[in-house]
C-alpha cells in the first residue's frame, strides 16, 4: 500500500505539468487581446503606454519565452499575477477556495446519502412504485442542466414562496465570521455566533441541494444495479437462511460489495464538485474558485485561468488516489498496486 501510494504521489507533479503545459498554450491562443482588460480604451490608443504595459506583464515575449518563465515560476511557487485582481493568483484562489470546498462537501455529503438511499430504496422495492418514483426524482436531477435546476428554485423558494434566502453567502448586512477556516458555517461555529451559522446554513441549501441533485441519478443508478445483482447471490441467501434480520443483511453483506463501483462516482464526484460548480456559484453568487474562473475567462486573465487549471487537475488527481485507497477499506480483499 505505502509504494503504491508513494508511485502515485511523484507521478502527480509529471501529469499536472502536462495539464498546465496544454492549457498555457491553448490560453494564450485563444481570440482576444488581455490588455483590454488591463488598459482602458483611451489607454489602449497610446503605444507607450502599452508596450510599456506588455512590457510590465510579459507579453512583449514570444510564447515559448513566456512559457518557460512561467514554468520557472511556477516551481517556485509562483503562480503569476492576476491581470484582474492585480493581486497573486495564488492568494486569489486561497481567498476563494474554503467557499467552494464548503459548498462541495455539504453537496458531496447530500448527494451521496440520497443516491445510494434511493438506489438501495429502488433495488429492493424493484418494479414498485417506490423503485419508480426514486429513479424518476434522481433522473430529473441528473438530466436537468445545474444553471437550469438553480434558476428555478431560486425563483420558487426565494423569490415566490421567500422561504430561502437569495444568493450570496450570507445576508448583506450580516457581518462575516472571525476568519479561522473560512469556511462560514465553521467559523461562526467557533466564534460562538448560531445566528450566523443558520443564516450560513440557510444560504447554503439551495445551491447545495443543486449541486447534489445533479449527482443523485449517477450515484442511485449505479447502487441499484449493483444491488440488484448482489441481492441474488448466494452469500446473501445463505445470510437470510440462516435467519439474518434483512437490515443486516442489506447493510452489511450487500451494501459493503456494492460501493466498491459507487466510491469510484463519489471520489470523482468531488473533483468535478470543486472545479464544475461554475454554473452554480456565478447563478447563486457564490464567490468560489469557480465564480473566479468565469470571471477570469471573460477577461482574458490568462495566469488567473492556467491557476485555476491547476487547481483543478490537483484536485481530480488526489481525489482518484484517495478514492483508489479506500477500495482496500472497503474490501479487504482488494490489494493495491498488484
Amino acid at each position: 500500500m505505502l509504494r503504491y501510494i508513494i508511485r502515485r504521489l511523484l507521478a502527480i507533479p509529471l501529469l499536472v505539468f502536462g495539464v498546465v503545459t496544454i492549457c498555457f498554450f491553448l490560453a494564450h491562443n485563444i481570440k482576444g487581446d488581455p490588455l483590454s482588460s488591463l488598459l482602458s480604451f483611451r489607454q489602449l490608443g497610446n503605444p507607450e503606454i502599452v508596450a510599456a504595459t506588455k512590457a510590465r506583464w510579459g507579453l512583449d515575449k514570444s510564447l515559448p519565452e513566456q512559457y518557460f518563465i512561467y514554468i520557472k515560476n511556477l516551481l517556485a511557487g509562483d503562480f503569476g499575477t492576476s491581470f484582474r485582481t492585480r493581486r497573486p493568483v495564488l492568494e486569489d484562489i486561497a481567498d476563494r477556495l474554503p467557499a467552494t470546498l464548503e459548498l462541495a462537501i455539504v453537496s458531496l455529503v447530500i448527494g451521496s446519502l440520497a443516491g445510494i438511499f434511493l438506489g438501495m430504496l429502488a433495488a429492493y422495492y424493484r418494479n414498485q412504485l417506490i423503485d419508480d418514483g426514486a429513479r424518476l426524482f434522481a433522473l430529473i436531477g441528473s438530466s436537468m442542466p445545474v444553471f437550469w435546476s438553480g434558476l428555478i428554485l431560486l425563483f420558487i423558494f426565494s423569490v415566490k414562496l421567500q422561504i430561502l434566502p437569495g444568493p450570496g453567502r450570507l445576508d448583506p448586512v450580516t457581518d462575516i465570521p472571525p476568519y479561522v477556516t473560512g469556511m462560514f458555517t465553521i467559523d461562526s461555529l467557533l466564534a460562538g455566533d448560531i445566528d450566523k451559522f443558520l443564516d450560513a446554513v440557510r444560504h447554503m441549501i439551495l445551491p447545495a441541494f443543486v449541486m447534489a441533485w445533479s449527482m443523485m441519478g449517477i450515484i442511485s443508478r449505479i447502487v441499484r444495479a449493483s444491488m440488484l445483482d448482489v441481492l441474488n447471490q448466494e452469500y446473501i441467501l445463505t445470510a437470510r437462511s440462516k435467519g439474518a434480520r434483512e437490515l443486516r443483511v442489506i447493510m452489511n453483506h450487500a451494501l459493503r460489495n456494492v460501493m466498491i463501483p459507487t466510491l469510484t462516482i463519489i471520489g470523482f464526484s468531488f473533483a468535478y464538485l470543486i472545479t464544475g460548480a461554475v454554473l452554480v456559484e456565478t447563478i447563486f453568487s457564490w464567490p468560489g474558485v469557480g465564480y473566479y474562473a468565469v470571471s477570469s475567462t471573460r477577461a482574458l486573465d490568462f495566469p488567473a485561468i492556467i491557476g485555476v487549471t491547476i487547481i483543478g487537475a490537483t484536485a481530480f488527481l488526489v481525489t482518484n488516489l484517495v478514492t483508489d485507497i479506500s477500495y482496500a477499506f472497503a474490501n479487504p480483499k482488494i490489494r493495491l498496486g498488484r
